[in-house]
């Protein structure tokens, strides 16, 4: 099949004024003068235009408008609890943090089925006066999706919660950790996320 260029509507035409381009004027045979009883057929732009129609692929048609997939219309994953926790300054101390899944989705556990699959993971930033040297993670539900019914899923849905350990230095301190992971649902899942953890932390 011949090339085609595309057009893409610059309103400049690509062939020339008055629609046709030197080479074929000057092969385009004579005009036909005023008066004159000979007929004129279709004009060579219109079978031009016609001839570039006839010849498009589908791959060449560019939509205006492509589809895009509509965000989700609620979080799919909320922090819960707590704002605030007190703990003794310098020494290392469980603190229960509390997360709910949006209903309807789900997201991988800490330690997902498969190597490809997103963790979800609880990080914070060095340098805040409170210092994260340990996370534990709840056992993820083993779940199997319809559209793949052979394949067993470690997921977490509903309420979870993680039991950081935290170690504070003297004084108030207000932190945000980060919860990474990636929501799904039945049928697809979603570009994985990063939500703020925010606590306040009160070493004494």
């Amino acid at each position: 099949m011949p090339q085609v260029p595309r057009i893409w509507g610059s309103g400049k035409s690509t062939l020339g004024a008055p629609g046709l381009d030197s080479e074929t004027r000057e092969t385009a045979g004579p005009r036909s003068q005023p008066g004159s009883t000979r007929s004129r057929g279709p004009g060579l732009s219109a079978l031009s235009a016609a001839a570039l129609f006839a010849l498009a692929s589908p791959a060449q048609i560019v939509p205006a408008n492509p589809p895009v997939r509509p965000p989700l219309a609620t979080p799919s994953v909320a922090y819960l609890y707590p704002t605030q926790v007190a703990i003794p300054a310098g020494e290392p101390s469980l603190v229960a943090l509390h997360f709910r899944v949006a209903r309807g989705l789900h997201i991988n556990s800490h330690t997902p089925s498969s190597g490809f699959l997103i963790p979800t993971t609880l990080s914070l930033v060095a340098g805040a006066g409170v210092r994260l040297t340990a996370a534990a993670y709840p056992a993820g539900s083993e779940i199997t999706l319809p559209i793949d019914p052979t394949t067993q899923l470690s997921v977490y849905t509903g309420d979870f919660v993680i039991q950081a350990r935290l170690v504070a230095d003297s004084g108030d301190h207000s932190i945000q950790a980060r919860l990474h992971y990636q929501a799904c649902n039945d049928n697809e899942c979603f570009p994985p996320k990063t939500i703020p953890v925010p606590i306040d932390v009160i070493g004494k």
